[in-house]
């Protein structure tokens, strides 16, 4: 089953990163390939190859908050994430609010916990988004790729509707019990970006609770 997604959407993104790039600041293709060697963008080599792996009609450019979504697919987690491989990201967020926070929370207790730390606390400026197109549907089933500890099962899947052109998947917060998130697969369909409110997420490493409040 294919639905649209949920509208707008929400991804929360920790603030050390900066948020306006050169993919705003530009208005063809040609000059995004000048600056993005001007600048030694596609220095990084991961990155550069993800850049090769995008096609030319997925970048986005020269519109508010480019550099946010393209960042999204160039600088995947080496691991990959829950639908998608480490060779090339996707943008992922929430229904809601509070499940980003619940998302963003579980991965800031297992990186306190990875480090040996009693608990940690991380700054996050929030996004709304609107997505456009047809997402697979696979909320209330499919446990296998709702899986609490692995994502090998959800990696293959998802690659495997990526490769066949899928706008991506909607699916169950396996972090916030009733919540919905969506993987969008396609830059061109993350529409309508803006910025929201900023929040200083807390966790401890040995309590379940996830504490959020908003930044003037």
């Amino acid at each position: 089953m294919r639905s649209p997604a949920p509208q707008p959407t929400h991804r929360l993104i920790p603030s050390r990163f900066p948020p306006i790039g050169l993919f705003d600041t530009v208005a063809t293709v040609a000059d995004l390939e000048a600056v993005m060697e001007l600048a030694e963008w596609t220095n990084d080599r991961l990155v550069k190859e993800r850049v090769a792996r995008l096609p030319q009609s997925e970048w986005v450019f020269g519109r508010t908050n480019s550099s946010v979504v393209m960042a999204a697919f160039l600088h995947a987690a080496p691991g990959g994430a829950r639908f998608n491989g480490p060779d090339l990201g996707a943008w992922y967020a929430a229904a809601s609010t509070v499940t980003a926070i619940a998302e963003v929370g579980h991965h800031l207790r297992r990186e306190a916990l990875a480090r040996g730390l009693e608990g940690a606390s991380r700054t996050f400026r929030s996004y709304m988004a609107r997505l456009d197109g047809d997402y697979r549907d696979i909320r209330g089933s499919e446990p296998e790729l709702h899986a609490a500890d692995s994502y090998a099962a959800g990696q293959s899947y998802g690659e495997t509707l990526r490769a066949t052109g899928e706008d991506g998947i909607l699916y169950d917060s396996v972090r916030h019990r009733g919540g919905t998130n969506a993987c969008a697969y396609r830059p061109s369909k993350v529409l309508d970006v803006v910025q929201a409110e900023h929040f200083e997420v807390s966790v401890i490493v040995t309590e379940k609770r996830i504490e959020a409040k908003q930044l003037p």
